[in-house]
């Protein structure tokens, strides 16, 4: 009896050995398996580039350069360039839906590509220049700060609390859209995707108000109002604590008026300069504006660069067709011929 057991026995410990011996198996075929993935994804991503530079290959770029430094002018515009004419005797060259703030990104990570781009400005498609190129390049190269108007409005109801803890109201702040950056800070925008996405999903404009939607327009006029170009640069750097990089101020002028239409809730809108208003004298007053007072603030940001006083604006904004004319006419951004416009190209 005890030997038949034994034999009965070494059938069953061979059939769990042959088991274990395949669970061995399945085990190294898998971790080999994995290894062979692992090396062909290192590799693979080895062999392909991101059409777009890291911070890492931008920052390198920017040690390595050496060359003479430029600035990137950078254009929001809807189609073409308005006043094309004017901007090219300015450069004295010929040059050929997303949000609002998700274009400017868009613009500043096109110019980053550059290692030579050092400056930033950001101008709309009704700016004009009122200096020539050479004073701006040596004004704007001259400060190593970001020209970003910025200032703290505790009356502005714009953050929604939504927003917090990701951005505290104390860090919320508001300005022009139209701002000068050095190339770093300009790194800081694209490379944000934290404040970006919050302001995508909480920062939106409140609609108009529009009749032909009767009585659903009390309702609409309840939502939550937010300008996210009037907030979203200023506020980013203000989280990264990069303010006392800045000069809290916009080197582009622009006059405000308030609307009296009943349907626009009386918001401000900038005042269009036209052939009229483009004279010598005014534009002198513009360029003798040498402060700009923060009401928000009690704050009077005396305009300097390198501790030297300077006028406070580069450029103006809106600017008429024939306004814009004037302007070349008058000799401000370049040498002009005005009749070269009307000749017939060849």
């Amino acid at each position: 009896m005890t030997k038949k057991a034994q034999a009965s026995m070494k059938p069953g410990l061979s059939m769990r050995h042959v088991l274990c011996i395949g669970w061995k198996l399945v085990i190294l075929v898998s971790i080999a398996l994995c290894l062979w993935a692992f090396i062909r994804i290192q590799q693979y991503s080895q062999s392909t580039s991101s059409p777009f530079p890291s911070t890492k290959s931008r920052t390198l770029s920017y040690h390595h350069f050496t060359g003479h430094p430029k600035i990137a002018f950078l254009f929001l515009v809807r189609r073409n360039l308005p006043l094309d004419f004017l901007w090219e005797s300015f450069f004295e060259v010929a040059w050929g839906e997303s949000s609002m703030i998700e274009a400017e990104r868009l613009l500043f990570e096109e110019a980053l590509q550059d290692p030579a781009n050092q400056r930033f400005v950001l101008l709309s498609d009704s700016c004009a220049p009122l200096y020539n190129f050479s004073y701006i390049y040596n004004y704007l190269m001259g400060s190593p700060r970001s020209f970003v108007d910025s200032f703290l409005d505790k009356k502005d109801d714009r953050h929604n609390p939504k927003m917090s803890p990701v951005i505290p109201k104390k860090k919320w702040r508001k300005g022009s859209q139209w701002i000068t950056l050095i190339r770093r800070h300009a790194e800081v925008v694209v490379d944000d995707e934290i404040v970006f996405s919050v302001f995508r999903k909480f920062c939106k404009r409140r609609p108009p108000v529009d009749v032909s939607k009767g009585r659903k327009n009390p309702k609409l006029q309840k939502q939550h109002n937010c300008i996210p170009d009037e907030h979203y640069v200023q506020t980013l750097l203000s989280m990264n604590n990069l303010e006392s990089e800045l000069e809290r101020r916009t080197v582009t002028y622009t006059v405000w008026n308030q609307s009296t239409s009943k349907t626009d809730n009386g918001a401000w809108h900038p005042f269009t300069f036209s052939y009229a208003d483009s004279g010598p004298q005014q534009i002198k007053r513009i360029r003798d504006i040498n402060h700009v007072y923060y009401e928000t603030e009690f704050r009077t940001e005396w305009c300097s660069n390198n501790s030297s006083s300077v006028p406070c604006f580069l450029f103006a904004r809106k600017f008429t067709p024939g306004a814009a004319m004037r302007l070349l006419s008058q000799g401000m951004v370049g040498n002009f011929d005005v009749s070269a416009l009307l000749e017939t190209p060849p």
